[in-house]
């Protein structure tokens, strides 16, 4: 698994969770859907500034939103 699938796997489920569409995300995210989607399937890498605006819009830190796709990466890893 590479660091951007579990970036997009966590930004997913995170949505799911909070039963929001990319739509919706991407206008708190001040984001485009587009760029949620590319993101969620892994094909585009975050920004450190596009990082801060999807923690922002979970109301996690940024370190908390890395910390849950660290620990995403790892836990594949390990399997």
């Amino acid at each position: 698994m590479t660091i951007e699938e579990a970036f997009g796997e966590v930004i997913r489920e995170l949505r799911k969770a909070q039963q929001i569409s990319q739509e919706k995300l991407a206008e708190v995210s001040n984001l485009d859907r587009s760029f949620i989607s590319l993101l969620e399937c892994g094909h585009k890498q975050p920004s450190l500034i596009t990082i801060f605006q999807i923690a922002k819009a979970f109301n996690l830190s940024a370190s908390k939103l890395m910390s849950l796709v660290e620990k995403r990466l790892y836990s594949r890893m390990i399997k």
